[in-house]
């Protein structure tokens, strides 16, 4: 199991650094090749909540053992795939495989585990997850430079062949009252998002005012509204949109939007530009990505100190806004041809440390901010949001990049008369991770001034991506900040201390569904405190240790198993929510 979590993140962060090469291999134009890592995204963020329900339906190890082979099959066939198409459509296959594993996957553990057991167990997947998160840029340049990069895929395939030696002595457990699948919900929330992604990765290639992007963003647009409609008056939603209405729960499903601004966007379209501009092999450019992602294992003891010396959850997560914005305005003034790891050091560290310090507070906040027969819901939301924002803010950012690149490249290039393909295709190249192709085409004696041309070009466009997403992460620090401020209602709560905020010792936090889903939610949960104060002025947040299940009660639901069972002791309010704040939930499909 923990070798299978091990795995899922490598996929995430290895992809991008493995593009230049599968371009060159296979010759994609930028459009197509993007698709490697957006099929895989857009599947797995699709995926999650319809896993959750079938593993409810048809058990947990029988959904495993499904996921497992659907990932080794489409990692097998995407070392061999002869082309880019046939490789975007196995690497969507995989990210279907990957969401049955990871939801069926850490049911499996909760189940089988209790107490202080589960607790050990939930920790070392955190810091399996973590590890995976942080190594996989390296690992995957390391292959593609030395053999390959289809030894990558390759790799992944043989690993968990060994997974699926194991699955005959996992336990078998299901829910006996679990609810059908929302099909008309799932259908129209992921045609709807593929048509979004699809409508902004050829934006740029088709151009924004050509009749079928305008198609494509119209039907993304008209789909959402039918989303919302089927979802309304569903019985057992999909999601419970509702949940939305509650000003602190909104808030904390934005946190994760700021990260996939700043953070997420980097881990696959960095290393291109590395890879250009520094002229970078694929090893050395995850060698610089670690500089990002190893803070992910360890910032998040450091907010569990920080809130147990007495600041506030709500300052932690100000904090953890401040640094995400600041490193990512920072890395927008100092990134330049040729800057090289140590310039671009502490921007990347500050980075990994933003991303580090909200790990497991924001799944941790969520259950106390709804209804305790919400928490499931709750988390299923957030987790949507979550990874569909990563999805849409990866697919934003490379299409701005090649639109940016492209008007940067129009007024210099008739200098090089010698290349005659035109801006467009040249911020096609550099945008996939490679000047080498088109540097070729024009005589050596300017050679270096093509190439010193080009990277510059894109250095721009990244500058000024990188200026937007800072100030997207700014106005959302803003925003969030705001929305948790504690209401009135809350100073004047009846038994409510104000003056003397609650803090308690650090404990381990089993991670939720979306703790173990995404690249920025692959934390150690080793340091997230089991209760701790939003504000001074705010309620002590509980997340008290739940009794074992006794054999006569129900079955829990997957959404339960991550998030703790709908427990009436379990703290409904994040600093004493007021009645406004409290929404009520249907049971999620």
């Amino acid at each position: 199991m923990l070798l299978t979590l091990v795995i899922l993140p490598t996929s995430v962060t290895g992809s991008g650094v493995a593009l230049p090469h599968i371009g060159r291999d296979t010759g994609a134009p930028l459009d197509t090749l993007q698709w490697v890592v957006h099929a895989y995204n857009l599947t797995f963020a699709c995926a999650m909540l319809a896993c959750g329900s079938l593993a409810d339906l048809l058990g947990r190890r029988r959904l495993f053992a499904a996921g497992a082979v659907v990932f080794t099959l489409a990692s097998l066939a995407s070392a061999v795939a002869p082309g880019v198409l046939l490789l975007d459509v196995l690497r969507a296959v995989a990210g279907i495989g990957a969401a049955a594993l990871l939801t069926s996957g850490s049911s499996i553990l909760a189940t089988a585990f209790e107490g202080a057991a589960r607790t050990r167990v939930f920790a070392a997947v955190g810091i399996a997850t973590g590890g995976g998160l942080a190594l996989g840029a390296t690992i995957a340049g390391t292959l593609a430079d030395t053999v390959g990069w289809r030894w990558f895929f390759a790799a992944h395939g043989v690993l968990m062949v060994v997974v699926l030696c194991a699955v005959p002595v996992m336990p078998q457990s299901r829910r006996a009252d679990a609810s059908g699948l929302d099909l008309p919900g799932t259908g129209a929330f992921v045609t709807g998002l593929f048509l979004l992604m699809l409508g902004m990765v050829e934006g740029p290639q088709w151009g924004w005012g050509s009749p079928r992007v305008l198609g494509l963003l119209a039907g993304a647009v008209l789909l959402a509204v039918v989303f919302v409609r089927v979802e309304r008056r569903s019985r057992h939603p999909m999601l419970d949109l509702g949940l939305l209405r509650n000003r602190r729960f909104l808030a904390l499903c934005l946190i994760p939007v700021a990260v996939s601004c700043s953070f997420v966007i980097l881990l696959p379209l960095l290393p291109n530009y590395l890879t250009v501009a520094d002229g970078m092999t694929s090893r050395a450019a995850g060698g610089v990505l670690l500089l990002m992602t190893a803070p992910v294992l360890f910032a998040p003891p450091l907010a569990g100190r920080l809130i147990t010396w007495g600041l506030s959850q709500r300052a932690v997560f100000s904090l953890s806004l401040a640094c995400l914005t600041l490193g990512v305005a920072w890395l927008a003034v100092v990134l330049r041809p040729g800057a090289g790891p140590a310039a671009l050091a502490a921007p990347l560290l500050v980075l990994g440390v933003g991303l580090g310090l909200n790990f497991g507070l924001v799944d941790g906040a969520v259950l106390t901010v709804v209804a305790p027969e919400s928490t499931g819901t709750a988390a299923g939301l957030l987790n949507t949001l979550r990874l569909g924002s990563e999805a849409v803010a990866i697919a934003a950012a490379g299409s701005a990049l090649t639109g940016l690149t492209r008007l940067r490249l129009e007024d210099g290039l008739p200098r090089f008369s010698a290349y005659r393909e035109g801006s467009a295709a040249l911020a096609n190249s550099v945008n996939a991770g490679d000047l080498s192709g088109p540097a070729s085409a024009v005589p050596a004696a300017v050679r270096p001034g093509f190439t010193a041309f080009a990277a510059h070009g894109f250095t721009t466009a990244w500058q000024l991506v990188l200026g937007v997403a800072a100030v997207l992460c700014a106005l959302l620090w803003l925003v969030i900040h705001r929305m948790l401020a504690p209401s009135t209602a809350d100073a004047t709560a009846p038994g409510r201390s104000v003056a003397e905020p609650s803090v308690v010792e650090p404990s381990v936090v089993e991670p939720s569904s979306g703790e173990l889903s995404a690249p920025e939610s692959c934390a150690p949960v080793v340091s997230a405190p089991a209760s701790f104060a939003l504000e001074s002025s705010e309620p002590e947040l509980s997340n008290p240790q739940l009794p074992a299940r006794k054999s006569s009660e129900r079955e829990p639901s997957v959404g339960e198993l991550f998030n703790g069972p709908r427990d009436s002791r379990l703290s409904a309010d994040l600093g004493g929510a007021d009645a406004g704040d409290r929404t009520e939930s249907r049971p999620a499909g």
